[in-house]
């Protein structure tokens, strides 16, 4: 796993206290593209955490926005996110 990977990853867990995190760094399927010429990764989680119980999706988004913080300015270019709270795995 990718020092990004994992800080971001770090970063998840102690602002959610997430139950579940899955962390694929797809910048390999985007070389070439504009995002990815300043070294930034593209990126796809799943989560799952407790507090996502009653929030919709651009809330929970924005929890996982605000978690993940600078590195959306310095190390991530694209985040695909999959925010679900535990009764959403059954």
């Amino acid at each position: 796993m990718s020092n990004r990977s994992e800080r971001l990853r770090m970063r998840l867990q102690e602002a959610l206290s997430a139950t579940s995190i899955e962390i694929v760094d797809d910048s390999h399927k985007h070389a070439g593209h504009a995002g990815a010429r300043d070294g930034r990764g593209h990126f796809s989680v799943r989560v799952v955490a407790d507090c996502f119980r009653g929030l919709r999706p651009v809330a929970r988004h924005r929890l996982i926005y605000d978690a993940a913080g600078d590195l959306l300015e310095t190390d991530i270019h694209a985040l695909s996110i999959q925010a679900l709270s535990p009764e959403e795995l059954t």
